[in-house]
């Protein structure tokens, strides 16, 4: 069983309009909602994938029982989610039909008491018993200490259970200190921790401050991995048009299906940027085109070299 824990779960819900123009009134042409936040776009390729997993995290209020009972109808995914009094947030995201840009809208989440904390730390430990690998994913919702996922990925790492880390602000930079297995920041992220724009060099500083391995998402340039065994990196085969919502939690999903079936570094690479790039051409988060996913497997290119034994 893979684990994905989402602290901060959403109802994610998207808005395609023909053409969205500031301070103007719009007829919604299409409707989607689906559960979300990053570890259950995570899960939800995974199960997809045909693995088992088990999502964990908060849910609350009327939004989270909508979220808990479209959970119910995903195939190979278990539903561990600790019940909070707050009420789970929402995302909207808005289409442009015309250019198709995306405008995203967050709310904070719930504020999530002691407790609550407490009893999310008890879940999580005995998930992991049972669990080949565990995604920590997303924002931390207000009342979650700053270094929680610190915390989290040391007890992964006590359980023997290989943790990937994908966060971003302070987050991200307290949570690095706890040393995860992967360290998954796209190239925004991966420059507001180390202070630099240059992605190897970027990349080569995170694993100093922590990450026993860093896969940099680079957007439409592919996937960048610094890792124990060697560097490699992985290009799609061409700059897609399309909705990248979830394009970087599919990498995950791709990364962690990978490690947990033993593929070398470049397979893995490969299923993560062609998990992704099939994504784009999806219109919600937490989807993927399969038969482009397909294609895409045959086409993404990956250069690099192995470290010498």
């Amino acid at each position: 069983m893979i684990l994905t824990v989402t602290l901060n779960t959403a109802l994610d819900i998207t808005y395609r309009v023909p053409s969205l123009r500031a301070g103007a009134s719009h007829r919604v042409s299409e409707v989607l909602e689906r559960p979300g936040g990053k570890g259950v776009n995570v899960a939800r390729v995974l199960a997809t994938l045909g693995h088992e997993v088990t999502v964990t995290g908060f849910s609350g209020g009327p939004t989270g029982r909508v979220l808990r009972d479209r959970l119910t109808e995903v195939p190979r995914l278990t539903d561990a989610l600790v019940p909070v009094s707050g009420a789970t947030r929402r995302t909207v995201t808005l289409v442009d039909g015309r250019t198709g840009a995306t405008t995203h809208l967050g709310e904070p989440g719930p504020d999530i008491t002691h407790a609550e904390w407490s009893a999310f730390q008890e879940v999580y430990e005995d998930l992991l018993a049972s669990a080949s690998a565990v995604a920590l994913c997303g924002s931390l919702p207000p009342g979650v200490p700053v270094g929680a996922y610190a915390h989290l990925v040391r007890t992964a790492r006590a359980a023997q259970v290989p943790v990937l880390l994908d966060t971003s602000g302070a987050a991200l930079r307290r949570g690095v200190a706890g040393r995860p297995d992967f360290l998954k920041p796209n190239a925004e992220e991966l420059a507001e921790l180390t202070g630099s724009h240059e992605p190897l060099r970027a990349t080569q500083d995170a694993r100093r401050r922590g990450a026993g391995t860093v896969i940099a998402s680079l957007g439409a340039d592919g996937l960048l991995a610094v890792t124990p065994e060697g560097r490699w990196r992985a290009t799609p085969p061409a700059t897609l048009a399309g909705n990248p919502t979830g394009a970087g939690d599919a990498a995950v999903a791709g990364l962690l299906s990978a490690l947990v079936e033993h593929r070398p570094w470049p397979e893995r690479l490969i299923r993560a940027t062609a998990l992704s790039a099939a994504t784009v051409l999806s219109p919600t988060a937490g989807d993927f085109d399969r038969a482009a996913y397909d294609r895409f497997l045959t086409t993404v290119t990956v250069t690099g070299v192995a470290t010498a034994a």
